[in-house]
């Protein structure tokens, strides 16, 4: 009898000790902690969203490429709708008074779904709407502005490179459930690369409903609001005024130029043509489907997306390859009777001849570089064909080719480069020889490479042996860059070798007329520059113009690659463009202003299509 009694005696207690424990936690909820209300509550508060100001995008040098400006979100609450004057409001932000009538329409008979819940109505009304609206809000019962920014583009220049903003969707949203409707987010270019970086935090303030559910004041003062924290900007290492200067020389031609600082990796200019103009990024929606429709593609980035043949300037790597194989040196000459003839052949134009590897260079010689390649791969040295592929391939991936340099520009792509297996596909296994595939020789056939990788590759020769992995983004308190980005990437050539290449390069731009020299009309006094013209068969239409080239020959400052689509010799697009661009970066002015006149003009698109 004591034992149960004392049971019960326990369980009585212990259920009235549970029972002061929800008691006291209610009493924390419902009286003292208003967070709890809050979040329990949602239909006696509003929420005003605080958006916050994107981060800038700088240049190297401080100047603004994306900024800010402010502009109005007007919001509906459907619930707070009374009769107002439609019309009235048609007429401030310019909409369409049956559109109108339609949506709140459907807000009307989706209003118990919707519920309390304040909508976007007019998207980035400006600032003199946004004044006219607020002398007249009291007519619009329902409605209340918010602030947010738009992008502004300083500079009309690096439009594909920037990138745009654009409101999320549902599948979005659906994916990034941290994203709400209303909120933008970075789609493609900078924008969506350093998204996390640049959007920043939303806030909002709470406001409380009285019985009547109108917004009565402020919830608890503003205890509860939270302030929102703007995007932090980022320093690319883009310069703004070459980036400018560049897009206005490929006005009217198809391809890319791209510039980079060789004892940094930096990418000082990266322009693709025809490409997204600024002036359309901020309401990129008016345009998606005229941009995505245009034939000649400007939502796509060719400097880092297109893998074109490389043409002649390949030809360095094979001489350099073969300098370190030991299967040539430097004195040894070849004859160039208009081409090499063996086999079926391949055509040359008229030069001096015999000529050694600086020569060669120096004029192009397509003879030189066949004999070069052949005897890289019939090096008895290795046992097969496929042995001293292999060895060659290794070669050329060590100047970066065939894969993605690992760069933080965004839609990098790796290129193409072929192996023994596709060989073996085209012309059946162990079936195939050094002739088989002589076009690999002067950078034809089945290799492909984006502008990108010919501009690392003139910083490969300009650094004699070694480049560092290009990037858009300088290190700043907000943006540290990888380690990755300031580790020295060396070529399986040794150093020692490259002085041949640069040699080669600057006659190839400073020698005389008459001498074979194939960019002798780009030479700027005082500059050194050094460059390799190249004119790369395009299955497609008429050949694409190419050059590479640095500045000063010694200690450089820049390394470029042009590529023009379907515009002939290198010699003649290709080259005065990129040599403009290297006087534009060194001297900060151009002095060929007729050089310039002409470049900027020409509309090769037009002159290559006839």
């Amino acid at each position: 009898m004591g034992v149960e009694f004392k049971h019960k005696s326990i369980l009585i207690a212990g259920i009235f000790t549970v029972a002061a424990l929800i008691v006291i936690q209610l009493f924390n909820i419902q009286i003292l902690d208003d967070q709890y209300k809050i979040n329990a509550d949602n239909n006696a508060f509003r929420y005003d969203v605080r958006y916050p100001a994107r981060g800038l995008i700088l240049d190297r040098n401080g100047k603004i490429l994306v900024g800010n400006e402010t502009a109005y979100d007007i919001m509906i609450t459907p619930y707070e709708v009374k009769q107002f004057d439609t019309i009235d409001l048609c007429n401030i932000f310019g909409l369409d008074i049956n559109d109108v009538k339609t949506t709140l329409k459907n807000y009307k008979k989706n209003k118990r779904k919707i519920g309390y819940q304040t909508l976007p109505f007019v998207k980035q009304a400006n600032s003199k709407q946004y004044a006219v609206f607020l002398e007249k809000a009291y007519k619009f019962p329902g409605f209340n502005a918010i602030s947010r920014t738009i992008r502004t583009y300083p500079y009309n220049a690096g439009g594909n490179l920037l990138g745009y903003i654009n409101e999320v969707d549902t599948s979005f949203i659906r994916k990034n459930p941290e994203y709400k409707r209303g909120d933008y987010v970075g789609r493609t270019g900078m924008e969506q690369a350093f998204e996390k970086i640049l959007r920043g935090e939303k806030g909002y303030n709470i406001f409380l409903r009285d019985v009547h559910n109108k917004v009565k004041s402020s919830f608890s003062d503003g205890k509860y609001d939270k302030e929102a924290i703007p995007g932090k900007s980022i320093i690319t290492s883009i310069d703004a005024e070459l980036q400018s200067y560049g897009e206005m020389l490929m006005a009217n031609k198809i391809g890319s130029v791209v510039a980079i600082e060789p004892s940094t990796g930096e990418v000082l200019a990266l322009v693709s043509s025809p490409g997204v103009s600024v002036d359309k990024l901020a309401t990129i929606s008016k345009y998606y489907s005229e941009l995505v429709n245009d034939p000649y593609k400007p939502m796509f980035n060719r400097a880092v997306m297109s893998p074109y043949p490389p043409g002649s300037v390949f030809k360095i790597v094979n001489g350099l390859i073969a300098l370190q194989e030991g299967v040539i040196d430097l004195d040894d000459e070849y004859l160039c009777r208009m081409g090499y003839h063996v086999g079926r052949g391949v055509a040359c134009h008229a030069h001096p001849s015999p000529t050694n590897l600086e020569e060669s260079i120096m004029m192009s010689c397509n003879a030189y570089f066949c004999w070069a390649f052949r005897e890289i791969l019939d090096n008895k040295k290795y046992p097969n064909i496929a042995q001293s592929f292999n060895r060659w391939r290794e070669m050329v991936e060590s100047f970066g080719f065939g894969h993605k340099l690992g760069s933080d520009i965004p839609a990098e792509q790796g290129g193409t480069l072929p192996s023994t297996k596709t060989y073996d596909r085209i012309h059946g296994e162990n079936r195939w020889k050094s002739l088989s595939i002589i076009s690999l020789a002067i950078g034809q056939g089945e290799i492909g490479t984006t502008p990108l990788h010919l501009a690392n590759l003139a910083a490969i020769i300009a650094n004699r042996g070694y480049y560092y992995t290009p990037h858009i983004i300088k290190g700043s308190p907000d943006t540290t860059i990888s380690a990755d980005y300031t580790q020295k990437h060396f070529t399986m050539v040794d150093r020692e070798h490259f002085d041949v290449a640069v040699r080669g390069m600057y006659r190839a731009v400073n020698s005389p007329p008459g001498s074979g020299a194939t960019a002798w009309r780009v030479a700027v006094e005082g500059l050194d520059i050094c460059g390799k013209t190249g004119t790369a068969q395009n299955p497609h239409g008429k050949d694409n113009s190419v050059f590479i080239c640095f500045a000063p020959m010694d200690n450089p400052k820049i390394a470029i690659a042009a590529y023009i689509e379907n515009a002939g010799f290198g010699a003649t697009w290709a080259a005065p463009i990129a040599s403009l661009m290297i006087e534009k970066y060194l001297k900060r002015e151009v002095e060929r202003k007729d050089l310039e006149k002409h470049i900027s003009e020409s509309n090769t698109i037009i002159l290559n299509a006839k």
